[in-house]
């Protein structure tokens, strides 16, 4: 329809005025490579808004049919550059990123460094484990932290009368809270982001520092922000554990119907959706 002939083009105009041609046939790239593989994939977000995602394979929903708007993932007025969140089965991720290993070379694509920062309950428990506390002591005072997400030891302090009080009539446990304040927040140990992937043209440690993580991957030394602020390519690999369940279900269907396509499923089936409404699921 011309309408979505218009859609194509307008889209198009706007990547190629934004130079961001590479990065979407670098997605529908990984995207093929998995589903030539038979790893179940999909692009989610505000990327199925995009008619272009939808004909490079990247989504599959058709966004004219559903009346996506394409602004929502990208516009001239949003300086951040688009990201396509792209899910794989769990089991297979890792399948994905050894391929753009092998395609764009070991030192040119990198997982992320994350940190782990001293929270209010471990910065008292680790406090306590370096006065010489034994882990019950130490314990007992983590645990007169409310269970809040995010709770600092200040809130925590005056949201426990107990806490408060342990600090003001005990002078170990005050001891403890005077070096835990000042330690609160501090990076305590890295990890690995559980998604996020950089790709370089020529090896990262051109441009960003490098470290190996436990098992000998290359991970980054800056964490995703900095990684975003620099300006390098970082896209989301996320391994799905629904979609893990789905690829099985699709292997196991596939025994009696050889011809069944899980993309060819009706949305509009009744049966299908009374399950849900009758609360038969999980997750």
């Amino acid at each position: 329809p011309e309408r979505v002939q218009a859609q194509i083009k307008h889209e198009l105009s706007l990547i190629n005025d934004l130079s961001y041609e590479m990065y979407f046939l670098t997605v529908h790239d990984l995207v093929r490579f998995a589903r030539e593989r038979g790893i179940l994939c999909q692009g989610r977000g505000s990327a199925a808004n995009s008619a272009v995602c939808y004909a490079l394979g990247i989504t599959e929903v058709d966004p004219a049919k559903s009346t996506l708007l394409f602004e929502r993932f990208i516009s001239r007025a949003r300086k951040e550059p688009p990201d396509i969140d792209v899910d794989f089965c769990m089991e297979r991720r890792g399948e994905v990123i050894e391929y753009v290993r092998q395609k764009y070379g070991e030192r040119a694509v990198s997982q992320i460094v994350t940190f782990g920062t001293l929270g209010a309950k471990s910065v008292i428990r680790d406090v306590g484990r370096v006065l010489g506390w034994s882990y019950g002591d130490g314990d007992r005072v983590a645990k007169m932290i409310p269970n809040e997400l995010n709770i600092d030891l200040q809130g925590a302090k005056e949201k426990n009368p107990e806490l408060a009080a342990a600090i003001e009539n005990e002078a170990p446990v005050r001891q403890l809270w005077d070096y835990a304040t000042v330690l609160e927040g501090l990076s305590r140990n890295t990890g690995i982001h559980a998604a996020g992937v950089v790709i370089g043209d020529r090896p990262l440690d051109e441009f960003i520092p490098l470290c190996r993580g436990k098992e000998n991957e290359v991970v980054t030394q800056y964490a995703m922000g900095p990684l975003t602020d620099l300006g390098m390519l970082k896209m989301d690999f996320l391994g799905l554990r629904t979609l893990t369940i789905m690829q099985e279900a699709v292997r196991l269907i596939h025994v009696a119907n050889p011809d069944f396509n899980i993309d060819t499923i009706p949305t509009d089936n009744k049966a299908a959706f009374d399950i849900y409404n009758r609360g038969e699921t999980l997750g």
